[in-house]
C-alpha cells in the first residue's frame, strides 16, 4: 500500500501521518534516506489496529507497529522518573499532538516532521535554521534525561563533519556524566560502530573529550592525552592526537571498520608509559596487547575487531622496521602476521597510517605487504615436498621456513 494511502485511511478517522526524524532531516541536508520513520497523531494504537489489521507490534516499551514494511509509532510523551537510559515512564494517545511527540527527540535537526499529505513541514524548534547554520543544537533541556545522547551526539559530529555542536549543549552533555555510568555497553558500541564508519572518526573522540567524558568508557584512549613523543617522529603532538590522525587516514584507506579499530588502538600501551620515560614508550607494544583485550571486552566489540586490534598492538613496531630486519627475522614476521585474522593487508594499512607524516607521504621503511604475499605464493610446502621430496611434519616446516629466507635474501628489492 502507498504512502499516501495509508495517510488517507488514517485522516479519514480523523488522524494525521507524518514523516519524523532522521529522514526529514536527511532530506533538507540532500542525503540518502535509509530508513523512514513515521508519526500517526490523533489515533490510539487500538484505533492503528483496527484500521490496519495487518499490522504487527514491534515496540516493547511503546507501541511501534510494522505495517508493509514500514514503521508506525503513536504519538507519544515521555517523563523521566528513573535514571539511566531506560529510566521513563511513556505515554501514548490519541490527545498527544505532534509538537509534544518532537519536543522529546534529542536534537533541533533530527526534532522536525513532514504532513505527508499536505507536505507541512512542523519545526517548533527551528531545526531548519540549524541545519542551515549548521548547528548541532539540543531540542531542549530534556536532552540531559537520556545520557545515551551524550554518545549520539559525538557520533553526529562525525557523521556530519563540517556542523558546529552548540556550547550549551557541551555544557548539557557535561550535566550527564554520572548517569553515562549506567549505559549498557551494547548501546554505546552502537554509536561507536557507526562514528568508526565515517570519514573522521576522530571528530567522534574529540567531541567526547571537549565535553570532558571520554574517560567514562574510552579511558584507554584519553590516557593517550598527555602521553608525549618524540618530536622528531610525532611533530602532531602527544599519543592522543597521533592515534587520531591514524585513525582518520584508516578512513581513508579502508572501509573494514575492523581495520581502523585497529588502528585506533594500536598506540593504547603508550597510555600506560611511565611519565618518567616520555618522551620515549619502551616496550609500548607489548603492554599495549592487553589494555586492548580489556578495552575491547568492556566496550563489546566483536571478537573479529579484537584479534585485528591485538595483531596490530603487537606487530606495528615490526612492520615499522621491516626492511631493516635480516631476511630470516622478515619471514619470521610475514608467516606470522599471515595466519592472522588482520593479515598482511590489514596490518599494512594500519603501519602506513602510523607511518604518515604531517606532510602526507607514508615512510617506505614498513612496505612488507607485496613482497610477503609475492613469498609465500612462491615458496610453497607443496613445491617443497615436489622438490626434496619430503612429508609433512617438523623437517617440511623448516624447509619451507628456509628456502623461503633464500628467496628474500634474493628478492627483497626487487619486488
Amino acid at each position: 500500500m502507498e504512502i499516501v494511502e495509508i495517510a488517507n485511511k488514517i485522516k479519514n478517522v480523523g488522524g494525521n501521518l507524518y514523516l519524523v526524524g532522521g529522514a526529514v532531516r536527511d532530506r533538507f541536508l540532500n542525503r540518502n534516506i535509509k530508513d523512514e520513520d513515521y508519526c500517526v497523531t490523533g489515533l490510539s494504537a487500538k484505533d492503528f489496529k483496527t484500521l490496519f489489521p495487518e499490522a504487527f507490534i514491534k515496540g516493547k516499551s511503546f507501541e511501534v507497529f510494522e505495517y508493509d514494511k514500514k514503521d508506525f509509532a503513536m504519538a507519544r510523551k515521555e517523563e523521566k522518573e528513573g535514571s539511566g537510559h531506560k529510566g521513563f515512564v511513556i505515554k501514548t494517545g490519541k490527545y498527544i499532538s505532534i509538537e509534544e511527540d518532537l519536543i522529546r527527540r534529542d536534537i533541533t535537526i533530527n526534532s522536525m516532521a513532514q504532513n505527508v499529505l499536505t507536505g507541512e513541514i512542523i519545526d517548533p524548534f527551528n531545526g531548519v535554521d540549524d541545519i542551515k547554520n549548521k548547528v548541532i543544537k539540543a531540542t531542549s533541556k530534556k536532552f540531559k534525561e537520556d545520557p545515551l545522547r551524550a554518545y549520539r551526539i559525538a557520533r553526529f559530529k562525525a557523521e556530519l563533519e563540517d556542523f558546529k555542536i552548540e556550547e550549551g549543549t557541551i555544557t548539557l552533555i557535561k550535566e550527564m556524566k554520572e548517569e553515562l555510568y549506567s549505559l549498557p555497553k551494547e548501546r554505546i558500541f552502537i554509536e561507536f560502530k557507526r562514528a568508526m564508519g565515517c570519514k573522521k572518526p576522530s571528530l567522534f573522540f574529540d567531541t567526547l573529550k571537549k565535553a570532558e567524558i571520554l574517560d567514562i568508557h574510552f579511558k584507554p584512549i584519553a590516557d593517550l592525552i598527555g602521553a608525549i613523543q618524540p618530536e622528531k617522529y610525532h611533530p602532531e603532538g602527544d599519543s592522543y592526537n597521533h592515534t587520531m590522525m591514524v585513525v582518520d587516514k584508516s578512513a581513508e584507506l579502508t572501509e573494514k571498520t575492523e581495520i581502523r579499530y585497529a588502528a585506533l588502538v594500536h598506540d593504547l600501551g603508550k597510555g600506560a608509559t611511565p611519565k618518567e620515560q616520555y618522551p620515549h614508550h619502551y616496550n609500548h607494544e607489548i603492554i599495549g596487547e592487553q589494555i586492548v583485550i580489556d578495552f575491547s571486552k568492556k566496550l563489546g566489540v566483536p571478537v573479529s575487531w579484537l584479534k585485528c586490534g591485538q595483531v596490530a598492538c603487537r606487530e606495528h613496531m615490526r612492520g615499522g622496521i621491516f626492511a631493516r630486519m635480516k631476511p630470516s627475522k622478515k619471514v619470521d614476521f610475514i608467516e606470522r602476521v599471515n595466519k592472522t585474522y588482520l593479515g598482511l593487508h590489514g596490518l599494512q594499512i594500519v603501519v602506513n597510517c602510523d607511518m604518515t607524516r604531517n606532510d602526507g607521504k607514508i615512510n617506505i621503511e614498513g612496505q612488507f605487504e607485496d613482497v610477503g604475499k609475492k613469498c609465500i605464493e612462491e615458496v610453497t610446502a607443496q613445491k617443497i615436498i615436489n622438490r626434496f621430496g619430503l612429508h609433512p611434519g617438523k623437517e617440511l616446516g623448516k624447509k619451507l621456513h628456509e628456502e623461503r629466507v633464500k628467496w628474500m635474501t634474493n628478492n627483497f628489492n626487487n619486488v
